[in-house]
């Protein structure tokens, strides 16, 4: 896995962030915030950015949008008690998918990237991107600061 080009490891790249606890129970073995703990944080994120999107969708006959991919780059280890920041992002706009780029921070460094693959699908296939919301998602793209 590639590392990450150095802007997705700055805060101030992302047109979104939010602050959450870490919890307990996300510790593994060894008192790190464990794989999993990591993949729920970042879900959490990126379904409260997407709202918008996720409810869109559900407004027209029949269309959906799917997860095609996710993709965790780990690259420090978490702790708990402290709070970690998500930032979450719009990344390349396709013709029925687009990519959610995500970045999680604790104590001012970053400790993980994520890259989902969103699509847009009907019962036959995939579906273009509706141009309001190609719109709304060019309006919270991530860009190197």
């Amino acid at each position: 896995m590639a590392k990450p080009e150095s802007w997705r490891l700055e805060l101030a790249s992302y047109p979104e962030q939010i602050i959450t606890q870490t919890r307990f129970q996300d510790l593994d073995p060894n008192g790190h915030l464990n794989n999993v703990a990591f993949a729920a944080l970042f879900e959490n994120a990126r379904v409260r950015s997407m709202l918008r999107p996720m409810q869109h969708e559900q407004h027209r006959n029949g269309e959906r949008t799917l997860i095609v991919s996710i993709t965790i780059n780990y690259l420090a280890e978490g702790s708990f008690p402290d709070d970690v920041t998500l930032a979450t992002g719009v990344g390349v706009i396709g013709r029925s998918s687009w990519v959610i780029v995500q970045a999680m921070f604790q104590n001012g460094r970053c400790i993980a990237t994520a890259d989902s693959v969103i699509a847009m699908r009907n019962a036959q296939g995939a579906v273009s991107l509706p141009d309001d919301m190609r719109t709304w998602l060019m309006g919270r793209a991530a860009k190197p600061v």
